[in-house]
């Protein structure tokens, strides 16, 4: 605060100049980087700045993958404080280049190990799990004569030829949990040869995890390749949608938070960490997804089986971060014709 605002606060109020102070206060700024979604936002800040008023919270929001490019292209020179609700398959990432500060939050040792790094101070925390799911609209199945699904094979059928939308793994974290699942689940020649035979069937590739609910849901396309709770909130408002569950499994990813290595707001970030990481924050993460890092507090969304967590597929985070590239970039080889023009 300046003198010259001081001396005006003196002058009008006749006050000293330590009462002043706090009015005019600046807050810290905090650069959070993230890939939730834009209409989770608004409750995560408002809680968290129930607890930290002091603390304003700038966000930098896009899909998985681009917000994973943008850290990765700004190493050197970091412009985030915090990375919020990105995957722990891309914390690995960061991990392994040495963007991360350990930190182990306050409320550490209530969060599931299976959703966390497994440092005793880890680099990363997760918050919830999302997962994957297939929106079927059952006015266009019905109207187009189309067969039940059942199964991730039953996707290869001739019938869903041109009438499936999935999202792009090079943008969208739900299109890398697709495509990593598959590959574990399948084996890599089998989970290949899965993909190019789906390849056939896919109308267009989304650069949103989201999108191809939305457009099942309108009717676009009749199936879109989504995660849980687009589907949930898609079929909430109404669409005349199935969500399928397929029974070899569902791949899946854990949104978590982290602390920028370097970051000049160290103790604001560490705040944040903190709050992501409160049984507080959990029970709103529990508004939104089935599974939450802290076990016991989620409840059962409309749409989401109770037994979610057990057709989750057998996940190896550092595999998926480890073969990333390789993973992505063979993707793009072979499928990037189809896949939306970027804004």
């Amino acid at each position: 605060m300046s003198l010259k605002l001081i001396a005006r606060c003196l002058a009008a109020a006749g006050i000293s100049a330590a009462l002043c102070l706090p009015a005019y206060a600046d807050k810290t700024v905090l650069n959070v980087y993230t890939a939730l979604e834009t209409d989770q936002l608004k409750a995560y800040q408002e809680a968290f700045n129930k607890s930290y008023p002091d603390i304003e919270i700038k966000w930098t929001r896009d899909s998985t993958g681009i917000i994973t490019a943008k850290l990765l292209a700004e190493k050197a020179k970091p412009v985030a404080d915090v990375i919020m609700g990105v995957a722990a398959s891309s914390m690995v990432v960061f991990d392994r280049e040495q963007m991360l500060q350990p930190y182990a939050p306050a409320n550490l040792k209530a969060i599931n190990p299976r959703y966390r790094n497994a440092a005793a101070v880890p680099t990363w925390v997760g918050m919830d799990v999302w997962g994957a799911a297939i929106c079927y609209n059952v006015a266009e199945m019905q109207k187009q004569g189309l067969p039940r699904i059942e199964s991730w094979k039953d996707l290869l059928k001739p019938e869903f030829k041109g009438k499936i939308v999935m999202p792009n793994p090079n943008s969208s974290g739900t299109g890398f949990l697709d495509v990593t699942a598959w590959l574990q689940t399948f084996g890599e020649k089998g989970g290949w040869d899965y993909m190019d035979k789906l390849h056939e069937n896919i109308a267009v590739y989304t650069h949103s995890g989201s999108k191809p609910c939305v457009m099942a849901g309108n009717g676009e396309f009749p199936v879109g390749i989504a995660f849980e709770y687009r589907a949930n909130t898609v079929r909430s408002k109404g669409a005349p949608i199935d969500i399928i569950y397929p029974k070899e499994g569902l791949g899946w990813d854990v949104e978590s938070i982290a602390i920028v290595k370097g970051t000049d707001k160290l103790d604001a970030a560490k705040k944040l960490a903190d709050w992501a990481s409160t049984r507080e924050a959990n029970e709103l993460y529990a508004k939104n997804f089935a599974i939450t890092a802290i076990p016991g507090i989620a409840t059962r969304l409309k749409h989401v089986p109770t037994d979610y967590e057990q057709r989750l597929v057998k996940n190896d985070f550092v595999w998926m971060g480890k073969n990333r590239d390789a993973i992505l970039g063979e993707w793009q080889k072979r499928y990037s014709a189809k896949s939306e023009a970027k804004k």
